[in-house]
């Protein structure tokens, strides 16, 4: 049974005046099993992040189906949809969004306040801790972001979205504001959490070395998606 099922996915916005723009997404259709690792690419204005959004619950499509492990996410009020995005999915944008007065391990177990299981709180600070010595920056728990280089924010920030165990990773151009060795370790990491995790993993990007690494990628163009390779 696939992870993430799209069906028919359109998305519509209000233009100038009141009018109804063209569509951003065209009956988008998409299947992800689990602990699969795809690429998404194409130009700026695509449609990149939208689609990402409609993913993440953080927009709904304006018709279509988006079922993520059985559930419509259409069907969800907004207090289970909140649910859903903080226990099953996990966020890594191209700005990290650290807090500024908060600590390296801090910043990681802020998604975790909201968290009703109380066993799940109390594991949550050894499992932020073994996460971050897994990427690296097991010296740097209480050093705060201006303490930290743009790849260590960053890895914080992968760290943070993995915390609560996430069943699908959503990252958002995540090597953009980052330099061409930093970009490759941050991939890598990607890879190797995904693997050791087994969290599936969506990237958008616009780096062409990013997206060859993944399991699979696809094109946005015109509002559809088309297969452009299978690396595995």
């Amino acid at each position: 049974m696939p992870l993430l099922e799209l069906t028919d996915v359109t998305r519509t916005f209000h233009g100038v005046g009141g009018g109804e723009a063209p569509a951003v997404l065209k009956g988008v259709n998409l299947s992800l099993e689990p602990g699969a690792a795809l690429a998404v690419v194409g130009s700026s204005g695509a449609g990149k992040s939208t689609l990402l959004n409609i993913i993440g619950g953080l927009d709904l499509p304006t018709s279509g189906r988006v079922v993520l492990d059985g559930r419509d996410l259409s069907e969800l009020d907004a207090d289970e949809l909140a649910g859903v995005r903080n226990r099953e999915l996990g966020f890594i944008f191209q700005s990290h969004h650290l807090l500024p007065q908060c600590t390296a391990l801090e910043n990681v177990l802020v998604p975790t306040l909201v968290l009703t299981d109380a066993k799940l709180r109390a594991a949550a600070p050894e499992r932020a801790q073994g996460l971050l010595q897994r990427v690296g920056l097991g010296e740097r728990l209480h050093h705060r972001p201006s303490q930290l280089s743009g790849g260590e924010r960053q890895r914080v920030a992968v760290v943070r979205a993995l915390i609560n165990s996430p069943k699908l990773l959503l990252a958002d151009e995540p090597t953009g504001s980052l330099d061409s060795v930093a970009a490759g370790d941050l991939g890598t990491l990607l890879l190797e959490l995904n693997r050791e995790q087994k969290v599936a993993l969506i990237v958008v990007t616009h780096s062409e070395e990013l997206a060859a690494r993944m399991g699979s990628v696809v094109r946005i163009e015109d509002g559809r998606l088309a297969p452009v390779a299978s690396q595995a």
